[in-house]
């Protein structure tokens, strides 16, 4: 998939793995922050905005009348991308977003790779966790759960029963999580060929909670984006800016640098 940027875009904004839910009303409250007062001219959510969705169909769960809280992400959505252009890209915990989820929201959804061509660079856009080779029991996972047979099913079964599978699974990732002193990398050879087949030298993901820039053996470069977790000592969330070059367009490169959200 490409998707080509038009000219008057000069700066645009990148984030990952916020994890919603409503458990941590402090990193959504951050997060509400920076959609009611971001100034880019685009923003790219590159997956796992919520921490799992179980269906389109949970927007019309309500409690006593009130929207649930996932309609009330969407509502937040809906009012940015009122302001400007927001491409939302499914991560490993809210793989099954849909189109009723785009369409409500306003937001469009972007297929994983995605070339993102920014003035005089292509710059490749995942999630990351396709990368991520030493990790074989969840690719052997994700081989079975992104499978149309297994969604379809899965999506038959009654809300509230995919909600307790979700609830689950979660569980399970929570305990491996806690077992393992890091997530797996990425692949550094598998992430060049990507970047060789797009033409491009940049990569931008999120997946491994491990924001830096990262060289790539060829010369490439590989921007990792940072999760959002308010709650607790180690408190982080960051915005990756993709600015576009301040002089003629081939002069230099965009350039990206780090920018803090408000954490409180």
């Amino acid at each position: 998939m490409d998707l080509h940027a038009p000219d008057h875009w000069r700066t645009v904004d990148f984030i990952s793995d916020l994890h919603l839910h409503p458990a941590e009303p402090g990193t959504y409250a951050a997060w509400q922050r920076y959609m009611q007062t971001t100034a880019a001219d685009a923003l790219f959510i590159l997956g796992d905005l919520f921490e799992v969705w179980v269906g389109d169909d949970v927007l019309e769960s309500a409690s006593a009348g009130e929207p649930g809280f996932e309609a009330g992400c969407v509502g937040l959505m809906r009012q940015t991308a009122q302001r400007l252009p927001v491409f939302l890209m499914r991560g490993n915990r809210d793989f099954l977003l849909g189109e009723a989820l785009a369409a409500s929201a306003g937001v469009r959804l972007l297929e994983d790779p995605c070339t993102l061509h920014f003035h005089s660079e292509r710059i490749v856009l995942t999630h990351g966790d396709a990368l991520c080779l030493d990790d074989t029991e969840y690719q052997n996972f994700r081989a079975v759960v992104r499978s149309p047979q297994w969604q379809s099913d899965f999506l038959a079964k009654p809300l509230a029963e995919r909600q307790a599978i979700a609830m689950d699974l979660r569980q399970r990732s929570e305990a491996n999580k806690a077992a393992h002193a890091s997530y797996a990398d990425v692949d550094t050879d598998a992430a060049a060929h990507w970047l060789r087949n797009a033409g491009a030298r940049t990569m931008v993901h999120g997946h491994t909670h491990q924001p830096a820039r990262h060289p790539l053996p060829d010369g490439g470069d590989r921007w990792v984006l940072s999760d959002w977790h308010i709650h607790g000592p180690h408190a982080r969330a960051e915005v990756l800016r993709l600015s576009a070059p301040q002089t003629a367009p081939d002069a230099e490169q965009p350039q990206f640098v780090r920018i803090p959200a408000a954490l409180r």
